[in-house]
């Protein structure tokens, strides 16, 4: 099952989507007509794991870490499908990354790795974008726009063995499946539960592909994850 979140003129409605409509407790709302897709949870933090997948580490001559290494996205940096990435004008060197997300569904701390499937809501797909040129990771990925996430939550599927792919103005950039990673999504949620309460809406991301590159002001970054669809956003430059 597939869930939404459609922002309409009265706010933001959450419900099954299948088809480009929402169905919701008080009706149906159809994508385009009623409203657009928006980022699909309400996080109190994203929590995003780099040097996650072994091809990355040999391309980058990363070390590999011995537990998870993470960091944290505000929720200011959210945007959903197909709103527009704006490129700072601080930087020079922006980067995108297609990583699968995962959205908790209750309060939890201290999970088990057998027992994570029940605390996750549905699984979706962020675009960790990167002010690379910038000095330390607060400055480089924590700033507005810097966070597209969705189109929506698959709530059934194993994120262990999906296949993905990053195209940038239709050219494939990555091309990769998530048996490739270090920490797999049970266990990287476990481990940050345990250093962590996990609220309802919190987006746990597992890191990205070999093959994060730049992107400019006029591109158009696609990113697939199998079984749950295709993130779109447009890169502009940022105006004052």
């Amino acid at each position: 099952m597939r869930i939404a979140r459609i922002q309409t003129p009265k706010g933001p409605v959450s419900g099954r989507y299948a088809d480009g409509v929402v169905t919701a407790d008080d009706g149906t709302y159809v994508v385009g007509r009623d409203g657009s897709l928006t980022y699909p949870c309400l996080p109190s933090a994203l929590y995003c794991v780099g040097r996650n997948y072994v091809e990355t580490l040999d391309q980058m001559d990363y070390d590999r870490p011995e537990v998870p290494d993470f960091f944290i996205k505000p929720p200011a940096s959210l945007i959903g499908p197909e709103r527009l990435i704006r490129y700072p004008s601080w930087t020079g060197e922006l980067t995108y990354a297609g990583e699968l997300a995962a959205v908790i569904d209750e309060r939890c701390r201290d999970v088990d790795t057998a027992d994570v499937p029940a605390k996750v809501r549905g699984y979706t797909i962020l675009n960790d974008v990167d002010a690379l040129d910038q000095s330390g990771r607060t400055a480089r990925k924590a700033f507005d726009t810097s966070g597209p996430l969705g189109p929506w939550l698959e709530t059934d599927l194993d994120p262990r063995t999906l296949d993905m792919k990053t195209e940038i103005n239709g050219e494939v950039r990555q091309d990769a499946n998530t048996e490739s990673m270090l920490f797999d999504p049970y266990e990287v949620i476990s481990f940050l539960s345990r250093r962590f309460t996990l609220l309802p809406g919190d987006v746990v991301a597992f890191g990205s592909p070999a093959n994060p590159g730049t992107i400019e002001p006029g591109d158009d970054v696609e990113i697939t994850y199998e079984e749950i669809g295709t993130l779109r956003n447009s890169v502009v430059e940022e105006t004052v």
